[in-house]
């Protein structure tokens, strides 16, 4: 049999948990690219397309690197990008550090 006192440090551990979860920073979230800003791809991968939902020409992959130089259109954006793609294309927007 368990004491009263036993379950209300259980539950007073259980809610400390909780709260300490609640206020943990939620690790970093993509965001939309800056125009005329080098952004790096928090995606794991990204394709570069010749034009918005257009036909696929290359893909960047986490951690390599997008110079955002607009327009945008339908949730892409226009720019350069880096590594072995080096050319300029769309990507869709939303999925930069």
């Amino acid at each position: 049999m368990v004491s009263g006192s036993v379950v209300r440090r259980l539950g007073a551990s259980l809610v400390a948990v909780g709260v300490a979860l609640a206020l943990t920073p939620a690790p970093g979230q993509a965001a939309n690219g800056t125009i005329g800003q080098r952004e790096e791809v928090c995606a794991q991968d990204l394709f570069v397309r010749t034009a918005p939902v257009g036909a696929w020409m290359g893909t960047l992959y986490r951690g390599q690197t997008f110079l955002v130089e607009g327009p945008r259109s339908a949730g892409y954006v226009y720019g350069f990008a880096y590594g072995h793609v080096n050319r300029r294309g769309w990507v869709q927007d939303g999925w930069f550090c």
